[in-house]
């Protein structure tokens, strides 16, 4: 059995030229999540389609609700 041996170049590297654009796309995740509508949708997508048409509502039309998206004409 061979093993291979790959020596990185010394300085810098692809992981830390990367890193400050993984850190604002990490950012900009924690930014959407924080959206009230995010949080409404989450907690909508807890519900299953039987609670909600108990509560005489459709996923799609509280989709539209949160996301204030008009109904189609």
């Amino acid at each position: 059995m061979a093993n291979t041996t790959i020596d990185a170049p010394r300085g810098l590297s692809w992981g830390s030229l990367a890193a400050p654009f993984l850190a604002i796309g990490r950012f900009l995740v924690l930014i959407a999540e924080a959206s009230p509508k995010v949080r409404q949708l989450e907690r909508l997508n807890t519900q299953s389609d039987a609670q909600l048409a108990a509560r005489g509502l459709t996923r799609d039309g509280e989709v539209r609700r949160i996301l204030g998206i008009s109904a189609a004409v």
